[in-house]
């Protein structure tokens, strides 16, 4: 298993869309990029710690791609917005890529680069080290599960096809 780490504004849709895809062992939400240890979602939406809302993602890669991860993140929100997705603003909801070793690195690089081939706006997603990851409280994991119907800010658009070799192999 492998793990992947991705920020596109509040983490409920985020994670919920990426519980989704077939591969993905768990999707989970928490903090991530900021520089206070245990950070909660108080000191969080304070703005004061850094840390953006993530999801980290566990997946089986003989099943999904991280490639394939990437593509649905660029779907999922718009990364044109800076801090902002849908109602929700501020330094935690920015979107990032937070990249586990070199090889994702250059993968979440050249996808940010064809990403853009789709979008009349810069994207303005930061690609950077993954640093420790907090999870948050119980009651934010699977919050689109335990309350169905609720508003959720995410959905994939589609957006980005996704490429032309990873279309062969569905």
């Amino acid at each position: 298993m492998e793990k992947a780490t991705f920020a596109g504004g509040c983490f409920w849709g985020v994670e919920h869309l990426f519980n989704e895809v077939p591969g993905v062992i768990e999707a989970v939400s928490g903090y991530e990029g900021g520089h206070v240890d245990h950070a909660t979602y108080e000191q969080v939406c304070s703005g004061r710690t850094g840390h953006a809302e993530a999801v980290e993602v566990t997946y089986d890669p003989a099943k999904v791609t991280y490639e394939q991860l990437l593509n649905q993140f660029w779907n999922m929100h718009d990364p044109t917005t800076l801090n902002r997705q849908g109602p929700d603003f501020g330094h935690q909801y920015r979107s990032v890529v937070f990249f586990h070793n070199p090889e994702q690195e250059k993968a979440a690089l050249k996808s940010k680069e064809e990403a853009q081939k789709f979008f009349d706006r810069k994207i303005v997603t930061e690609i950077v080290p993954a640093t420790d990851f907090w999870r948050a409280e119980e009651y934010h994991q699977r919050y689109f599960d335990k309350h169905p119907g609720h508003y959720g800010c995410h959905f994939v658009r589609g957006w980005v096809p996704a490429p032309a070799e990873e279309a062969k192999q569905a």
